[in-house]
């Protein structure tokens, strides 16, 4: 007999729950590029900036985001790179 193979879209049917932008919730007007505790969540070790489909945000507050980020960056209260070395 032949049993089908379970494939990726089997697996993704499972209903999964939506997440919420984080900001939208605290009702948060404006991401303040001076807050670099709160940016440096949404930046890897690497420096990298966290794409919207992994932390959740939503287009509108990922585009503040971004750019609070590359503001905060020029001037040089979040760094461009990790002093990690691998």
């Amino acid at each position: 007999m032949f049993t089908p193979r379970r494939t990726r879209r089997d697996k993704d049917q499972t209903p999964r729950k939506k997440r919420t932008c984080r900001f939208c919730d605290s009702k948060d007007i404006y991401i303040d590029y001076k807050d670099e505790k709160r940016l440096q969540r949404f930046v890897t070790e690497q420096g990298k900036i966290i794409p919207k489909r992994i932390t959740g945000t939503c287009a509108k507050h990922q585009r503040q985001l971004v750019k609070a980020i590359k503001r905060a960056r020029h001037l040089a209260l979040l760094p461009f790179v990790s002093d990690t070395v691998r």
